[in-house]
């Protein structure tokens, strides 16, 4: 298990809808390159195709289709979902600090929280500065 925690320079609700958005997905979460949502979107129960890349130490790089499946949201607050390919569950949760920077902290069960919020944190600050 590892977890993340950064603060970015922009509100919760800024976070959020960001977070909330599944085609930012692949921006932000190393290893995703594309996602499909179904149709009930960002929402409980919802099921995303995503396209992954998967490293394997005899065959390098590959591509993958797997799912996602989005288990809870605690809207403003936390985001729980599981990735089929390679196995990995994430959860993400908010805190605003006050009403111009939000403390997200990233946990996983596989890969790098880190990049996470580093891509998050990128992403957000260009976002906030338009």
């Amino acid at each position: 298990m590892q977890t993340a925690t950064l603060e970015l320079l922009a509100s919760r609700r800024d976070v959020w809808s960001f977070l909330a958005e599944p085609y930012h997905l692949p921006d932000w979460w190393p290893g995703i390159t594309g996602v499909e949502p179904d149709r009930r979107g960002f929402a409980p129960g919802a099921r995303w195709k995503v396209l992954a890349t998967k490293r394997n130490v005899l065959v390098g790089r590959r591509a993958v289709e797997t799912m996602l499946l989005v288990r809870e949201i605690d809207e403003y607050e936390r985001w729980a979902w599981h990735l089929l390919e390679p196995k990995t569950d994430v959860e993400v949760r908010l805190r605003s600090v006050d009403d111009r920077r939000t403390e997200v902290t990233v946990t996983t069960t596989r890969g790098s929280a880190d990049a996470a919020v580093k891509r998050l944190y990128d992403l957000v600050q260009t976002a906030a500065t338009f």
